[in-house]
């Protein structure tokens, strides 16, 4: 087992230590698009629709394992998207007076040659899904390549790990939920620093500007919610296809929670954006729709761990098969 995961399974447990006496917030899962090629960029994950309290500090730890296996080549592109990437964050949130959030993400990424091929075919096997390219690929390998024209613009082969591009956050809330009032709506912003690797497909090399509205509404008395959001990124000259880079993308969401329990909650969300590339005719470089299946545990007073399998549904637009998990622990 790796290094990374046992450590992420020290930390549950520790966190665990409470008894089961939690009434869980039905918020969105907080991951996005994990393909190489996009996850460098700001693209901000879903947000819930209220800011914290003021004084109270939120702590995430967030990790998503992609696995890839795409290609494809058409109209003078050839694209093979094959291997692994983790994507670990830390994510802290803080309430500012009565309507204000600020916080900090800082990711470290890896990509690797992996090990989940076999439990994936296994998985697609078992519900009936496509294997795509998957089945006629080698096994646990480990190469991200994409030429056009005849030249090659991307061929990563070799393990790459480090330090991702710094994120600014911050929330402002429009609407809160109330008992006379059953919807919540926080206006959110993010700034994504060039901090990263962009020759590791760490980073891009760009500043991204984003700016979306998070809103959700209960019903069955809490018991179910609705959520969603819709927004805009702004991206500045990056250094990854800076040819075909688009520099305006619009991304959004919609999800709906169910909470049998108060401290259970299951939870199906629809992630998507528009492309972040021109002129391209690969399916990985274009619009994007994913799927995230899974729940929400509660874990005494303040800690809430999210789990979800997330699958694409616009096809090789997004990993074919993505597990995230995310610790949560309010101060």
């Amino acid at each position: 087992m790796p290094v990374v995961v046992r450590s992420y399974l020290v930390v549950m447990l520790v966190c665990f230590s409470s008894s089961f006496a939690c009434a869980l917030d039905l918020a969105p899962f907080t991951t996005s698009n994990q393909n190489p090629l996009v996850a460098v960029y700001g693209l901000p994950v879903a947000a819930p629709a209220l800011v914290l309290q003021p004084g109270q500090t939120e702590v995430e730890i967030r990790l998503d394992l992609a696995s890839l296996s795409s290609q494809g080549s058409r109209e003078g592109e050839a694209i093979l998207l094959d291997g692994e990437t983790m994507r670990s964050t830390l994510a802290l949130r803080r309430g500012v007076g009565t309507r204000l959030e600020i916080g900090l993400e800082i990711p470290y990424v890896r990509h690797a040659e992996g090990f989940l091929d076999n439990f994936i075919l296994d998985w697609h096997d078992f519900f009936n899904l496509p294997q795509g390219e998957r089945e006629n690929s080698p096994r646990d390998r480990l190469l991200y390549h994409y030429e056009r024209d005849g030249e090659v613009l991307i061929n990563q082969d070799d393990e790459e790990g480090g330090f991702g591009d710094l994120r600014l956050i911050g929330g402002w809330q429009l609407q809160r939920q109330s008992q006379g009032d059953i919807c919540s709506s926080v206006l959110r912003a993010s700034l994504k620093l060039p901090t990263g690797d962009e020759k590791a497909l760490l980073g891009s090399g760009s500043t991204d500007l984003a700016l979306w509205l998070s809103t959700s509404r209960s019903l069955d008395g809490g018991s179910v919610a609705l959520f969603g959001a819709i927004g805009a990124l702004v991206l500045t000259d990056g250094d990854l296809l800076p040819d075909q880079q688009r520099h305006l993308v619009g991304f959004g969401s919609a999800g709906v929670g169910w909470q049998p329990y108060s401290w259970l909650a299951f939870k199906l969300q629809l992630d998507g954006h528009s492309a972040f590339y021109d002129d391209s005719a690969m399916a990985e470089l274009s619009d994007s729709m994913q799927l995230a299946i899974g729940g929400s545990l509660g874990f005494g007073a303040k800690t809430t761990l999210d789990l979800a399998v997330v699958e694409d549904v616009v096809v090789d637009s997004a990993p074919d098969f993505v597990f995230h998990l995310a610790l949560r622990r309010l101060f």
